[in-house]
């Protein structure tokens, strides 16, 4: 059975010891590049790899991108051959962020063809709610090979948004929070704002108080009243570089509505080029 949204801790400590389930950590923190590797040393799940969202995951920053570049998709699939990941592998990604960070994993292995691939409801922490064990040990995978089969279609650039917009065939959402997407506050990106056009749905409402999903009816219900006719094939996310956002997909997937896709530099990307249109409200 392919597992390609959500698994939970039971069905994932059902699964531990099963070869052909691969998991892989992906704690990271923005304030603290370091965070997430040491936090993966002191303790993880059993037999994880830790995935870095900076040196595993995005590509280097350039004075024309954003925050988090598309890795090199070749160097990926190496990578994820080192791992242990196969093609038939069904992957399970976790974090410590609701998924923040593990969405981003999850996206990326869709865009290389791999439907297998799963995030782990509720995170870290409710792996720990419910009793299951963390270790130190280090695990040895045994090398394979990833063979991608990329699909550029699951991503916009910074053009085809802009032509999307002007023809009104796309529906915008912002992962951000309101006070970012209104440009009241901004830690992060020198500029603030949020691209014109643009509807705010901060990924943390896909979560409820203990960190896990919404039920899929419940997504599909709130996401359907803020796209409304629009087709979800016609529907772009975005955030600050392309990270949170794979979790408002991640939540539309669940939630049935499939096939919308990234905006992938993001907010970071798009105020590189001074001539793009920045809107505050």
């Amino acid at each position: 059975m392919t597992h390609a949204t959500l698994v939970s801790p039971d069905l994932l400590n059902q699964n531990l010891d099963n070869p052909n389930w691969v998991l892989v950590d992906c704690r990271f923190s923005l304030a603290n590049s370091g965070a997430g590797g040491y936090a993966y040393r002191h303790g993880h799940i059993p037999h994880a790899r830790y995935a870095h969202l900076d040196n595993d995951l995005s590509s280097a920053i350039t004075r024309f991108t954003g925050r988090h570049p598309l890795p090199g998709f070749t160097a990926l699939a190496k990578k994820l051959g080192a791992w242990g990941i196969a093609n038939d592998s069904q992957v399970v990604a976790y974090d410590d962020a609701g998924g923040a960070f593990a969405g981003r994993l999850w996206w990326l292995l869709r865009c290389m063809g791999h439907d297998k691939v799963a995030v782990l409801d509720g995170g870290i922490q409710h792996w720990q709610r419910l009793g299951f064990a963390l270790t130190t040990t280090l695990p040895r995978p045994k090398p394979g090979t990833f063979r991608p089969y990329l699909n550029t279609a699951h991503w916009l650039n910074a053009q085809q948004v802009q032509t999307g917009l002007a023809k009104k065939v796309i529906r915008l959402i912002d992962a951000r929070t309101p006070e970012r997407y209104r440009g009241e506050q901004e830690p992060i990106d020198p500029v603030a704002g949020h691209i014109p056009g643009a509807v705010n749905r901060a990924f943390q409402l896909n979560l409820d108080k203990q960190g896990l999903f919404l039920s899929a009816d419940s997504l599909r219900a709130q996401f359907k009243q803020l796209i409304g006719a629009t087709a979800p094939e016609q529907v772009v996310h975005y955030c600050g570089s392309g990270v949170t956002a794979c979790h408002n997909l991640l939540a539309m997937e669940h939630a049935g509505l499939t096939g919308s896709k990234l905006y992938a530099g993001s907010w970071s990307e798009w105020i590189r080029d001074k001539n793009r249109p920045v809107r505050t409200d």
